[in-house]
């Protein structure tokens, strides 16, 4: 890739808030921004683990149910 490809890219997520910049002089270090990818993870794939995380809940209640009513 060209510099001023990378250049373009970086900007783009720049823009999207993906990538945090510092300026120190005349360079410009880029960083990942965790922030909006940990939202995006939230909002995509949290939903799905709500799902699996509350089956098993309900499982591990039924297991419970089932082996107190063996004791009694």
């Amino acid at each position: 890739m060209t510099r001023q490809a990378v250049s373009k890219h970086l900007n783009i997520l720049e823009r999207a808030n993906l990538v945090a910049t510092l300026k120190r002089g005349r360079d410009k270090e880029h960083y990942l921004n965790p922030v909006p990818i940990y939202a995006i993870g939230e909002r995509w794939i949290g939903k799905y683990q709500r799902r699996h995380l509350g089956a098993l809940h309900e499982l591990k209640n039924q297991l419970e149910g089932k082996g107190e009513k063996h004791h009694e």
